[in-house]
């Protein structure tokens, strides 16, 4: 039998074992341009490893994904992160698991708000993209290069997110 999902608010530090949440933090936010720009300053960091590595920029278009939804599979990428950044101010859904001996884990998922991005670490498990609503477009950072940089994993029995 399916397991049910919580959904929890995304925060930085109960998503801090896979990443960085990528919105306008005080701590880190300093006047540029003659004080006319609020910079935040070094949210997360791009990583990129392996035969030919570059970073790269992207416009992700998400469709609105139908609820109660399972969570069938999950992804990494071993040679590189990968950051989503909503460009529509929707909310959207987040889902990732530690590792458990070369396999996801349990899933958590999170409710990011429309102006909250997430850098998921080289190697951490996720789901691909999860829009709610309406078709959403992000900017993803992440690496092009060699080498196989997707490994995915299908659960025996998917676990399901009801109604965000």
């Amino acid at each position: 039998m399916a397991e049910r999902l919580t959904i929890q608010p995304l925060t930085q530090q109960a998503f801090a074992p896979f990443g960085s949440v990528i919105e306008a933090d005080p701590a880190a936010m300093r006047h540029i341009n003659g004080g006319t720009t609020e910079r935040y300053h070094a949210l997360a960091e791009a990583e990129a490893v392996g035969e030919d590595a570059r970073v790269v920029i992207n416009i992700f278009r998400g469709s609105p994904r139908a609820f109660p939804y399972e969570v069938g599979m999950m992804e990494r990428h071993p040679f590189g992160s990968q950051s989503f950044s909503p460009l529509d101010d929707r909310p959207w859904l987040v889902v990732v698991a530690g590792d458990e001996g070369g396999r996801p884990g349990r899933p958590q998922v999170f409710r990011a708000g429309g102006r909250q991005g997430v850098n998921y670490r080289r190697n951490v498990w996720h789901h691909p993209l999860i829009a709610v609503g309406a078709v959403s477009d992000f900017l993803v950072v992440d690496r092009l290069g060699g080498g196989v940089n997707l490994e995915e994993y299908f659960f025996d029995t998917p676990f399901i997110i009801d109604e965000p």
